[in-house]
């Protein structure tokens, strides 16, 4: 499906990003993930090549809100593969902590990733887009939609993601770029799979198909609005939650 294309894809190193990177190269795409340390790409890459040598993947391991590290970044890819189809904002950071003992570092770490990573990546790809009539990608979440109990600032960034989502599919639509973003319900992470049984099975009993996503479910939401299959949809919200939202 997506045969001949290039994708460049943040937090692709492990989980819901790690699945959307080998779902892209099985789908013929040519891809650099990018993450935070040069171990994790490392070994990402690595992995990948034990599954299929004749993958075209490469890494970067730069700082995401520095416009002129993702300004190289962008650089780099074209240089090596021509040109730029797809940009995939998923790198991001969660949280749990309570509103009264939130620190400000962690509410400017939490910005940072979730939503100036997404605004500096889409503006410093943006001139390579043009050239490709692009598609750019992020990754929300339910509890955009939901709130959550605590973490405030999580479903905060996320309710941002939405609405750049929603608002570069306006600006950028002129250009003939796509901006759509995937918004996953629980998803059967490394992190969700040490959770407790008595955690996770009150909250599989909230969703209607009765269970909960796994990273190839929410990958190939992501493979279909890459894909020439949703050439006339952008500005989407799209819910992969197995019907949470009803």
């Amino acid at each position: 499906m997506l045969n001949g294309k290039v994708a460049v894809i943040t937090g692709g190193t492990r989980g819901i990003g790690y699945s959307i990177v080998k779902k892209f190269l099985d789908n013929g795409c040519k891809v650099a993930l990018l993450g935070s340390k040069e171990e994790t790409v490392s070994k990402a890459i690595k992995d990948l090549k034990v599954i299929n040598e004749n993958y075209e993947v490469i890494g970067f391991y730069p700082n995401l809100c520095s416009q002129d590290e993702m300004g190289e970044i962008f650089k780099k890819v074209k240089e090596t593969y021509g040109k730029i189809d797809i940009l995939v904002n998923n790198a991001g950071i969660s949280s749990k902590t309570k509103l009264e003992d939130y620190e400000e570092s962690e509410y400017d770490k939490i910005s940072d990733l979730n939503i100036k990573s997404v605004f500096t990546s889409s503006k410093m790809v943006l001139p390579y887009l043009k050239e490709t009539k692009g598609v750019i990608l992020n990754t929300s979440s339910m509890v955009s939609i939901y709130g959550q109990p605590s973490g405030v600032m999580y479903p905060a960034s996320k309710f941002a993601v939405n609405g750049i989502t929603k608002s570069l599919s306006r600006e950028l639509a002129p250009y003939g770029i796509r901006v759509n973003a995937v918004l996953p319900g629980i998803t059967e992470t490394d992190m969700v799979k040490n959770l407790p049984k008595e955690m996770i099975e009150p909250l599989i009993k909230t969703i209607p198909l009765g269970r909960i996503g796994t990273p190839d479910d929410i990958s190939n939401a992501f493979l279909f609005l890459a894909s020439d299959m949703a050439s006339y949809i952008t500005g989407e919200l799209l819910s992969v939650d197995g019907g949470s939202r009803s």
